[in-house]
C-alpha cells in the first residue's frame, strides 16, 4: 500500500492540473504573397463580431456597443507564414482572454496595422505606424492589410484553431482637389524630416477669398 501511495497523489495532482486546463479558440493567420513578398512588422488584430452590420473592424470602439478585438505585436512576419493568436500571448478588448469568450457565431476579420521603422535624430530607432492621410485610424489606414470577414462559431468546451487569411490592403486616400474657395497645400518640413529621418511634410487647407484666382500674386497680411 505505501508503494502504491506516491503514485495515487501524481495521478490526482495531474487530474487536477488537467480539469484546471480551459480550453479556448485560437487563431492562425497569415498574409498572401500577393499583398507584399517582404516581411512585416505591426499590430495584428483578430476581431469578432456577433453580427453582419458592417465588417468588424468598423465595430471596435470605446464605447457600450463595442465588438471584440484580440491583438499581439508582430516583427518579421513574412508572406504566408502563420501566425497563432491565443490564449497565452493576445491581450483583448472588451474581453481580456479569448478564453472567455461567449459561445455563438461570429463574423471574424484579421487585420495588421503595419508599422515602419524610423532611425530618429536622437539616435533612437523605433517602428510605428505612420499616418498615410486617414488621421491614425487603424481600420481605415492605407496600406494596412485585411481580410473579408467570415462566419465562425465558437464553442468553449472545444480547442480549435480558425485559420484566416489576409488577402486585401486598404486603398490610398484620393488627395483633395482644390476648388474656387478651398485650396490644399503640402510642404516638406526641415525640421520633422531631420527628426525623423526621412522626409516628413505638412499640409493645410487654404479658404481663399472671393477673386483669388484673378489675383493669385496679391498677398493679404
Amino acid at each position: 500500500m505505501k508503494n502504491l501511495l506516491p503514485a495515487c497523489i501524481a495521478l490526482i495532482l495531474f487530474g487536477v492540473s488537467c480539469s484546471e486546463q480551459k480550453k479556448s479558440t485560437s487563431f492562425s493567420i497569415l498574409f498572401t504573397q500577393e499583398l507584399s513578398d517582404q516581411a512585416q512588422d505591426g499590430r495584428l488584430l483578430i476581431m469578432l463580431a456577433n453580427n453582419d452590420k458592417s465588417e468588424p473592424r468598423f465595430q471596435i470602439n470605446d464605447g457600450l456597443s463595442t465588438q471584440l478585438v484580440f491583438g499581439i505585436d508582430v516583427e518579421g512576419m513574412k508572406p504566408g507564414q502563420e501566425i497563432i493568436i491565443n490564449n497565452e500571448n493576445a491581450f483583448g478588448f472588451p474581453i481580456r482572454n479569448l478564453k472567455d469568450i461567449p459561445a455563438g457565431d461570429y463574423q471574424a476579420q484579421a487585420l495588421i496595422n503595419r508599422y515602419e521603422t524610423f532611425n530618429l535624430k536622437t539616435g533612437h530607432t523605433v517602428k510605428l505606424p505612420p499616418d498615410q492621410g486617414e488621421g491614425q485610424h487603424w481600420n481605415s489606414k492605407p496600406g494596412n492589410f485585411y481580410s473579408i470577414p467570415i462566419k465562425i462559431s465558437i464553442d468553449p468546451s472545444k480547442n480549435e484553431v480558425i485559420k484566416i487569411s489576409m488577402g486585401q490592403k486598404i486603398e490610398p486616400i484620393e488627395e483633395a482637389k482644390d476648388s474656387k474657395y478651398v485650396k490644399h497645400i503640402k510642404i516638406q518640413s526641415k525640421l520633422l524630416t531631420e527628426f525623423w529621418g526621412r522626409p516628413m511634410f505638412v499640409g493645410a487647407h487654404v479658404l481663399v477669398p472671393e477673386g483669388f484666382d484673378e489675383h493669385p500674386k496679391h498677398i493679404t497680411h
